[in-house]
């Protein structure tokens, strides 16, 4: 990977393409349907040996103004949705709510499921690749794709392992966030190591969260307002017609 001057990496560094994934029945899902990744910048390289790139749409869900520029650097080439999954679900202090991974993503669940719905229905929506990412491309990314994969069907154990294949990526994510893994003073090292990690149990909680209703991950989003009949297009779509 090309790095800036100031030794940043040029292109985006938690990038795959989510097909080839493994489905209950054997059945693969398709490429060039649902990519992930880190936030990407003005300047970037495109990811190296992606045929299905630029994406057709992308959902962005940092934070308007704080996290986003005003000039998504993918708006001349793609139809980009701005959903900022945790704006406004801070306490009534100011800071999060949440100590621990588990609890900010059963806080998503709980309190971000219409971003949640409003990502599956552009996922189904799109004629082309769609691409889901936040920062790091870790939380918020990885819950909302998880609940994509799922609802397409996709093992649990490889929803998973691709969540957890974040763990690998992140000491370069922080470099292009421009977070230095140092802790100030007075701050203990496991206070955070979480939150700059990807830790199985982290996404088996929001699974576990979302697959306790009847019918699943598919049960949860009818309930928030998903069709039945769009569940069975993004399992066609993401799986090819069956």
């Amino acid at each position: 990977m090309a790095e800036r001057s100031d030794g940043v990496p040029n292109g985006l560094v938690n990038f795959r393409d989510l097909g080839g994934l493994p489905v209950e029945d054997g059945v693969t899902t398709s490429p060039g349907v649902l990519l992930r990744s880190d936030a990407p910048y003005h300047g970037d390289q495109d990811p190296p040996e992606t045929p299905h790139w630029p994406p057709r749409a992308v959902i962005d869900l940092r934070d308007t103004g704080t996290e986003s520029d005003a000039v998504h650097p993918l708006e001349n080439v793609s139809t980009v949705h701005r959903i900022p999954l945790l704006e406004g679900l801070r306490g009534e202090s100011g800071h999060d709510p949440w100590l621990t991974l588990p609890e900010l993503y059963g806080y998503i669940l709980d309190f971000a499921a219409k971003p949640l719905l409003e990502v599956f229905r552009i996922a189904v929506e799109t004629d082309g690749p769609v691409l889901v990412h936040c920062a790091a491309g870790k939380d918020r990314t990885g819950v909302a794709c998880a609940m994509l994969l799922r609802t397409a069907g996709v093992r649990y154990d490889a929803v998973v392992a691709d969540y957890v294949h974040t763990d690998r990526n992140m000491r370069q994510v922080l470099r292009r966030l421009r977070i230095e893994p140092e802790l100030p003073p007075g701050v203990d090292e496991s206070d955070v190591d979480e939150f700059v990690s990807a830790p199985a149990h982290a996404i088996e909680h929001a699974l576990e969260r979302l697959e306790s209703h009847e019918e699943g991950v598919a049960g949860w989003l009818m309930r928030h307002g998903a069709a039945p009949e769009d569940v069975r297009r993004w399992r066609e779509r993401l799986l090819g017609p069956r």
